[in-house]
């Protein structure tokens, strides 16, 4: 699907009150109310009203609501994805363990940040079965067998007997969504909740405590040595 530039449009309906460039604005809506409304139930008309523009100005920046959702799911996802190859050299030299863990975190951490809480949108029914949620599913799948590849080289031997390395990485991605759960309920994100997240990742893979500590410890250097995500651009984040 692809994705329109921004260009501008009509003059504004309502005089616009912050700084974000029209586009931003216009993803921001849409979330707000896809997540609180749904998808289904929400109008390009309603989204161009939020942001205080005409709706024939909306479809400057999108073709439509599809192209708005897809946008919007990417962002739960890419920025990760972007990470993993550099998780991986920066983790080289310190095991599969810090790797795992280190992934997980900055999973949290994209989930955490994304503006509304858009990762719930893919729980919803309406959005599942929208064309748009196609191409997250395909990336969801990339970062599921990511997950699965590195969980295979740190599953203890009694894990790797039972669990498949397919079925690990589902299980392991889905631990990590716990994140958008804990947002909807008005739980706070912080670097305890994602340390909790991320070791439960590792003992879902048999690893015992001593380790995940000394992989944790590990780990924390390496956050600041990650560039920001190209999806990290500037776009208001929201609760």
């Amino acid at each position: 699907m692809s994705i329109r530039h921004n260009r501008p449009g009509r003059p504004r309906l309502v005089p616009s009150q912050t700084t974000a460039p029209p586009r931003e604005q216009v993803l921001h809506a849409a979330a707000q109310l896809f997540v609180t409304r749904g998808f289904a139930a929400t109008s390009t008309r309603e989204i161009a009203e939020k942001v205080g523009i005409r709706q024939a100005s909306l479809y400057y920046h999108f073709a439509g609501k599809d192209e708005i959702l897809a946008e919007l799911l990417e962002r739960s996802v890419r920025p990760t994805m972007d990470r993993i190859e550099q998780v991986e050299q920066l983790t080289a030299a310190d095991g599969p363990e810090v790797t795992l863990y280190l992934l997980a975190v900055i999973d949290v951490r994209t989930l955490a940040e994304a503006p509304d809480n858009i990762g719930a949108l893919a729980t919803h029914p309406d959005v599942a079965s929208s064309e748009a949620f196609d191409a997250f599913r395909s990336t969801r799948a990339e970062l599921a067998s990511a997950y699965a590849r590195i969980a295979a080289r740190v599953a203890s031997p009694g894990v790797a007997a039972t669990t498949g390395a397919r079925h690990l990485g589902e299980m392991l991605i889905h631990l990590v969504e716990v994140t958008t759960s804990m947002r909807s309920i008005g739980l706070p994100i912080d670097e305890t909740a994602a340390d909790a997240i991320a070791s439960t990742c590792l003992r879902a893979c048999g690893i015992s405590e001593s380790h995940i500590v000394a992989a944790a410890a590990s780990a924390a250097p390496l956050l600041d040595e990650l560039p920001p995500s190209t999806e990290a651009h500037s776009r208001t984040a929201s609760p």
